[in-house]
């Protein structure tokens, strides 16, 4: 990978190495999501593939053929998602500002990320272990779109 290359290059200008080296695995965009016209509603309720222990997809190079709500992100799509987090770094490049202190990239591990509370893991259930008639017991944010 190319020297803070986060700072040098746009979303779209990164290899496919560096693309997923921006990812912090704090499992946001693992959260199970209802999307309308006007609003997000995000749960505290994770995809079946996440690992809560180690914050990452148990199944990330099949994940988008298991589970159908699954959202990849790429260069382009990252302006329309407004579900992702404020912390995202992928919507901290697009929006041009810099990585934050507790980014593994930075930090060189993921304990500053944990300590700081930015990772869903260990407060999120996994989506099996929550019937579709309880979801509304598990909102934590819902967001207006503009």
């Amino acid at each position: 990978m190319r020297e803070e290359f986060w700072k040098h290059y746009e979303l779209a200008e990164m290899s496919a190495k560096e693309w997923e080296a921006l990812c912090d695995g704090c499992g946001q965009c693992c959260l199970v999501r209802e999307v309308e016209s006007d609003q997000v509603t995000v749960f505290n309720i994770a995809c079946g593939l996440l690992d809560l222990e180690q914050s990452r997809c148990s199944d990330y190079a099949n994940r988008l053929s298991k589970v159908p709500y699954c959202s990849q992100l790429t260069p382009e799509n990252v302006p329309k998602f407004d579900w992702l987090p404020e912390s995202c770094t992928y919507r901290r490049i697009h929006r041009g500002e810099a990585l934050p202190a507790w980014h593994p990239l930075l930090s060189g591990n993921r304990e500053q990320m944990r300590k700081e509370g930015i990772t869903v893991c260990p407060s999120a259930i996994h989506v099996q272990h929550v019937p579709r008639s309880e979801r509304h017991l598990h909102i934590i944010k819902v967001k207006a779109i503009y």
